[in-house]
């Protein structure tokens, strides 16, 4: 599908691939946010349409979740598709400026912002944001929900497990596992497999606080 666009969330993250979707002349017909009521009328040119309940108002539309948090936007698809958003209705969003050479699968949902670099044998699950300057080197595999903050660098057969978070200019060694749901803080270098979700900072990335 490459129909016109809902954005679900009017959050910083649309506000940054709003531009990318309307540079590549796709109709962007607004957004769906649950606090419609508090938000500006527009943003971006974009209009506020109401909350996500209104989905159905827009069948033929493709729906485009902007959610920062992997967890919540987890539960933002979780909910659409009890409203009876499918899989195939999700667009995945590109920018221009990525390197993609091996044409390595990015899964619906995605979000690849400027100047991303994925090398080889690589796989990017579904509903995945990568921000500005992410490098995914050779044979890694980036899991549903991931999200990797701008300047993330990742060494060849990396794991990232489902909804995981990785922050500003970290770095994963090759071949280095990091568990689901688990938070990888600012600038942290991770060294070791991280086993279970918790916060890891520092140099190298050690645990400050376990996630229940």
């Amino acid at each position: 599908m490459s129909g016109p666009l809902l954005l679900i969330a009017a959050s910083g993250l649309a506000r940054e691939v709003l531009p990318v979707i309307q540079g590549s002349g796709r109709v962007v017909l607004g957004f769906l946010d649950d606090r419609h009521v508090e938000l500006p009328r527009t943003i971006g040119g974009a209009p506020m349409l109401g909350g996500i309940d209104d989905i159905p108002l827009y069948p033929d539309a493709q729906v485009l979740v902007c959610v920062g948090s992997g967890a919540d936007r987890e539960r933002v698809v979780a909910r659409l598709d009890a409203l009876g958003v499918d899989a195939e209705r999700y667009a995945t969003i590109v920018d221009p400026s990525v390197r993609n050479p091996g044409a390595c699968p990015v899964g619906v949902g995605s979000i690849l912002l400027a100047g991303v670099v994925i090398t080889a044998d690589a796989v990017i699950g579904a509903h995945v944001v990568a921000m500005p300057h992410v490098t995914i080197t050779h044979d890694c595999l980036i899991d549903d929900f991931a999200t990797l903050a701008a300047g993330v660098a990742l060494g060849g057969g990396v794991r990232i497990g489902r909804g995981a978070y990785l922050g500003m200019n970290c770095s994963v060694r090759q071949g280095v596992s990091i568990a689901p749901r688990a938070t990888v803080g600012m600038g942290a270098v991770v060294l070791r497999d991280i086993h279970h979700p918790g916060t890891w900072v520092g140099v190298p990335a050690r645990l400050l606080g376990r996630t229940p």
